[in-house]
């Protein structure tokens, strides 16, 4: 018999998200871990907003949905709304009923510029850092680092002269500008939208955009991010912030560090052994002076096995890159790209556990 095409609406329903999330979904193991951190982090929330006023959003549900919007690669806020609205599965990972409003688009950013303005952040990473350190997932003796170059939300066409008078545009919104023979460094120009990001390129031969550093501290057991550092792009960021950053692991045991040849200079080694870090930097025998690490270093069986494991900190470029869409940050300024760039390294960590284990989930 065939059924009816009939369409009217219930009068009462009585759905749970829950019940329509099965068991095995791979975010209810993220769910868990998310939970139990803003669990901890409660007591920074209660110091960040006043104890009288209209509500704001809590801040557990725009973390989580932001962790959402780096999970599933949501390209702006306003899909991200319009994904919440229909979908069971983030409505129960939010932790909002069938029957609540979504918020504004607006209403979510403005909310969320509070948390941005907070070292939330990084306290989501160092938690989660924990949370792996607790399960026996980290490793406490071998980390590698890296960088890499971060697109800035900023064009080219406003990056000009610090001092000097500049010609009116011809089209306020896309003004036509010559740079035709004129010099450009980040010593005399600067973005007018973004005068934090500077001028950078990857390589000899690669073109040169507007750019912020992100760097990496990553152990080398099962590729978890330790630490996560977003700077100027100046040249010298990749090896300035993998010094901040080691001299922040915990305890005063020995411990080593590998990195690809940009690391191989004899200011990094003499730095990284007074803290008593041993450099299984890749050897760059072509600089003037030759390597700043020699055979008593590369002999051992841990120097060779720090140079294939630190390659494990390319994944996490390529997963921050195209899944959490940080190829190119859509937000202006330091603070708000490091607070991104280490939120979106917290996402990658818990994915990362969750496909490491399971069955602790």
């Amino acid at each position: 018999m065939r059924g009816s095409d009939q369409q009217q609406g219930e009068v009462f329903s009585y759905l749970s998200p829950e019940s329509r999330v099965r068991k095995d979904h791979p975010l209810r193991a993220i769910r868990t871990m998310v939970d139990e951190v803003l669990g901890k982090l409660s007591p920074e929330f209660d110091r960040m907003y006043a104890k009288q006023g209209r509500p704001s959003i809590a801040p557990e549900r725009l973390l989580r949905a932001q962790l959402l919007q780096m999970l599933y690669s949501v390209r702006s806020e306003r899909l991200l709304m319009e994904e919440i609205d229909y979908s069971i599965l983030f409505r129960w990972f939010i932790g909002l009923n069938l029957d609540e409003e979504v918020w504004d688009a607006t209403t979510f950013t403005k909310n969320r510029d509070r948390l941005l303005e907070a070292h939330v952040a990084r306290q989501f990473l160092a938690e989660v850092v924990e949370l792996a350190r607790a399960r026996s997932l980290v490793s406490d003796e071998h980390f590698s680092v890296d960088g890499t170059l971060l697109e800035a939300w900023a064009s080219l066409k406003s990056y000009q002269r610090k001092e000097g008078k500049q010609e009116p545009p011809d089209d306020p919104g896309n003004p036509t500008v010559n740079f035709h023979g004129e010099k450009r460094s980040n010593l005399t120009h600067e973005s007018k939208t973004d005068p934090e990001a500077k001028l950078a390129r990857k390589g000899d031969g690669k073109e040169a955009k507007l750019s912020y550093s992100g760097n990496l501290l990553v152990e080398n057991r099962n590729g978890l991010i330790v630490d996560a550092m977003a700077w100027e792009a100046n040249g010298r960021a990749e090896r300035d912030t993998a010094l901040l950053m080691l001299e922040q692991i915990p305890g005063d045991h020995p411990v080593t560090v590998a990195g690809d040849k940009g690391f191989d200079t004899r200011e990094f080694v003499s730095e990284c052994r007074h803290m008593r870090v041993t450099p299984h930097v890749a050897q760059n025998d072509g600089r003037p002076g030759g390597s700043a690490i020699d055979q008593r270093t590369t002999r051992h069986e841990s120097y060779r096995i720090s140079q294939r494991k630190r390659k494990r900190i390319e994944e996490c470029f390529g997963w921050l890159k195209t899944i959490a869409l940080l190829r190119k940050v859509r937000h202006r300024g330091l603070a708000k790209v490091d607070w991104m760039f280490a939120f979106a390294c917290a996402a990658y960590n818990l994915v990362r556990m969750r496909n490491l284990s399971p069955q602790l989930m």
